[in-house]
């Protein structure tokens, strides 16, 4: 009885040890974007598909492997790997920006903006919607139109940092600093750990910058 006792006590012990499903899901994701910061695209699509094995149809899991084909030059199969990834979670805004400069890089920017028209559409609230817009709006030449799409992001979530800073960096290319060194010093008060932002306040600031007015 001991001897069965042992026994069974060693089976818990292993049990116990062994990763988790969801542990060995995290742990191959957490390689792949290890191993895709370092430039090891091929390795780290690896690791995603691995996950994906074991949990397939999770949004971020396919947005990280549309990543790695995207970065390794292969435009069809990141294309399709977005989509799914939108299949699953409409509303990811990284994979529907990554989308979006696939596209406009190939010419197909009027399928963009269909594209977005449509997520407007079904989500008029959503203030990433109306970014992604406005983004699409400066890739078209017309700051105006993005200007006004930024705005209307941060009436419905004032710390969206994204379009503080699009709104700055467009501001910048109108001939307007001051107004740009708000946007991005009010983008770092919500987020400080924006390290390419803190150098472009910096070098702002280096030219004699500073913020505008309050009639500005």
């Amino acid at each position: 009885m001991a001897r069965v006792g042992s026994v069974a006590l060693l089976a818990l012990l292993v049990a116990a040890c062994a990763p988790t499903f969801q542990e060995r899901v995290q742990e191959y994701n957490d390689t792949g974007v290890r191993l895709f910061n370092n430039g090891e695209f091929d390795h780290a699509r690896e690791e995603f598909q691995a996950a994906l094995a074991l949990q397939p149809n999770d949004g971020s899991l396919l947005y990280n492997l549309g990543q790695c084909y995207d970065q390794l030059g292969q435009a069809d199969r990141a294309e399709k790997i977005y989509h799914a990834c939108l299949q699953q979670d409409p509303n990811h805004a990284k994979c529907r920006h990554d989308l979006d400069v696939l596209l406009v890089n190939h010419g197909r920017l009027a399928e963009a903006q269909q594209m977005v028209q449509d997520w407007l559409t079904r989500n008029p609230s959503l203030a990433v919607a109306y970014v992604e817009d406005g983004w699409l709006y400066r890739q078209e030449g017309d700051p105006i139109k993005a200007l006004k799409r930024y705005q209307q992001a941060l009436n419905l979530d004032a710390h969206n940092s994204r379009a503080l800073i699009e709104m700055g960096q467009i501001y910048e290319e109108l001939g307007r600093p001051e107004r740009s060194l708000l946007l991005y010093q009010t983008a770092l008060d919500y987020d400080p750990h924006q390290p390419e932002l803190v150098k472009r306040v910096n070098r702002l600031r280096t030219r004699g910058v500073g913020f505008p007015h309050p009639d500005s």
